[in-house]
């Protein structure tokens, strides 16, 4: 077996590992551990960006004057920044993966909460600013199939995994 379908295998596993199938009452509770997790991977990913700019801008100063000097202990110390950031960053992914929570799209904050309703796989969705989760979504919709958490969708879903 070649050591990427291994490694993709080994990614898998992770995930199934920690999945879980949420009640609408259990996201709502690990919502706010989720969000902190989800703020601090924002903030890592902004800086990892930030430094890697700055990388790039004085790599291109090089280029463009033909050998210009840098200082080597600035340029070290950006790199350093970026790569803690970038540790940070997988360190909030992974605490918000262990969590249950799936994140979807990091740029605008936006997790599933896999849930069951009438006996399929659905997502209980949550974008950032959201006060709490309001939606819910098949697992092939999508955020654009979002639809409002009403009293026949909280009557018949359910959180425990598949028999």
């Amino acid at each position: 077996m070649g050591a990427s379908l291994k490694n993709r295998l080994i990614h898998i596993e992770r995930k199934l590992e920690h999945m879980r199938y949420f009640t609408l009452p259990e996201a709502q509770r690990a919502l706010p551990e989720v969000e902190r997790h989800l703020r601090e991977a924002l903030f890592h990913k902004a800086e990892s960006q930030k430094a890697q700019e700055h990388m790039d801008r004085t790599t291109d100063h090089v280029r463009s004057s033909g050998g210009a000097r840098v200082n080597p202990s600035e340029v070290l110390a950006t790199r350093a920044r970026r790569d803690t950031s970038i540790s940070a960053l997988k360190e909030a992914l992974d605490e918000i993966h262990e969590t249950g929570a799936v994140v979807k799209d990091l740029d605008i904050g936006l997790l599933d909460f896999m849930t069951r309703y009438r006996d399929r796989d659905v997502c209980l969705c949550w974008k950032l600013g959201e006060d709490q989760i309001r939606f819910w979504h098949g697992a092939d919709e999508g955020f654009h199939g979002r639809k409002p958490i009403d009293q026949e969708f909280l009557q018949n879903h359910r959180g425990e995994s598949p028999v």
